[in-house]
């Protein structure tokens, strides 16, 4: 069942009391304004039919208790939707005929955001990512320095992948930030929506936005190879028809920067070479082994002291080695697992490695650290020693904070 959504414009003041358990008609704006004085933290913010409007801080979501403002009723966050959505036909078009769209929003001195507008249960939900307003740097992101290597490349292929809300978009922006402020080149970038805004620098930018300024990510690919870009940033490789048009850009000349919601290196050679037919895949590879220059995977974890999450990194570089295992695919005692462990005088790593790195430096606590592993079980036999520990004293991370001793803590820490 679809929705009804209401113009896209704001409802009209009400003049009858609202019930206690409904929503306050407030402009879009102030409520939006006054979730974000929630915290300086806010990451999302989310409204939902049956609950008051709630951001998330640090991974958890929190219902505000707002003046005026209560549980939201259809009415009110389709009312919400329609104020978002503003003039924009094509997306409301595709709220209609595909249950979701994608749209970006602005308070001006305030805030951006990526905007996800959906429909569940025959009524609007929405959730609204804040864009900093500041373009995040290596040094913000607590990058690892072995990915300034990302920036300096030549023609080629750099992933960034992780599941939702793990700061990939976050990490191409340090990116072509970088190639900004360093390289006189051309930039195109490719997103749905457009999150951080580039201003010209030595590099000259320019970022077009799906459904607004493009149709799809491979037409928008396809004429950027006729644009003379050095580098290319494809928001996301959705579907078959993209990852070919990237891989093609790639093997011509230029630079690709992308995204896919795959977990980690392994699973991202499997996302693009399933996506070919069986007939195709042998080439694929070959194609892709010569292509890619780094798949960057990452995932946030909530730090021990509750002040947020850390992030941790696994680097696939391109290598004689890894080359050879994505072109004749994965074996046991041959996989890029395996060559990112072996790795590191290349600048490569595994996310085990650094998961153990960080609670080693008490940076987050043991049993998180082992559910966001790739191996819990290889994991938990590495941490034995801790383990041990853990059974004999509860000061843990006290203990192990001093012996490993400021200058660790600080490595780690974001």
């Amino acid at each position: 069942m679809t929705a009804t959504i209401t113009p896209p414009q704001e409802a009209p003041p009400v003049t009858q009391a609202a019930p206690p358990e409904a929503a306050a008609p407030l402009s879009t704006a102030a409520l939006i304004t006054a979730m974000l004085s929630a915290s300086k933290n806010v990451s999302d913010l989310i409204f939902s039919p049956g609950r008051a409007p709630q951001v998330e801080m640090g991974g958890q979501l929190t219902q505000l208790n707002l003046p005026s403002v209560r549980i939201l009723r259809p009415e009110d966050t389709a009312r919400i939707a329609g104020a978002l959505l503003g003039g924009n036909s094509k997306a409301l078009e595709m709220l209609k005929e595909e249950g979701s769209c994608d749209i970006s929003y602005s308070i001006p001195n305030l805030a951006r955001f990526r905007v996800n507008i959906f429909t569940q249960r025959g009524s609007c939900a929405i959730v609204m990512r804040v864009i900093t307003g500041n373009i995040p740097d290596f040094k913000k992101l607590n990058l690892p320095e072995s990915l300034s290597d990302a920036t300096d490349l030549g023609p080629g292929m750099v992933l960034v992948t992780g599941p939702t809300g793990s700061g990939k978009s976050s990490t191409l922006a340090a990116f072509v930030n970088r190639v900004n402020e360093e390289k006189a080149c051309h930039v195109i970038t490719i997103e749905d929506p457009i999150e951080f805004v580039h201003a010209h620098k030595r590099a000259t930018v320019h970022q077009r936005e799906l459904h607004t300024d493009t149709p799809t990510f491979a037409l928008a690919l396809r004429a950027a190879l006729r644009q003379a870009p050095k580098l290319i940033l494809v928001g996301e490789m959705r579907d078959r028809e993209t990852i070919e048009v990237a891989l093609e850009a790639a093997e011509t000349g230029h630079l690709v920067y992308s995204t896919l919601h795959t977990i980690d290196a392994s699973k991202t050679v499997e996302r693009i070479i399933g996506v070919f037919p069986q007939s195709d895949q042998a080439s694929i590879r070959m194609r892709l082994s010569k292509s890619f220059r780094y798949i960057i995977s990452q995932r946030l974890i909530p730090k021990m002291d509750g002040t947020g999450r850390v992030a941790a990194f696994e680097i696939l570089k391109s290598t004689l080695r890894t080359r050879e295992y994505i072109q004749k695919g994965e074996v046991e005692g041959k996989s890029l697992l395996d060559a990112m462990r072996d790795g590191s005088e290349d600048g490569m790593q595994c996310f085990d490695g650094e998961i153990e790195r960080l609670i080693r430096a008490g940076i987050i606590d043991l049993e998180t650290g082992i559910s966001y592993s790739t191996n819990p079980g290889n994991l938990t036999l590495q941490l034995t020693d801790l383990l041990e520990a853990k059974k004999n004293g509860p000061e843990l991370s006290g203990e192990l904070a001093q012996k490993l001793g400021e200058e660790t803590l600080s490595k780690y820490d974001a």
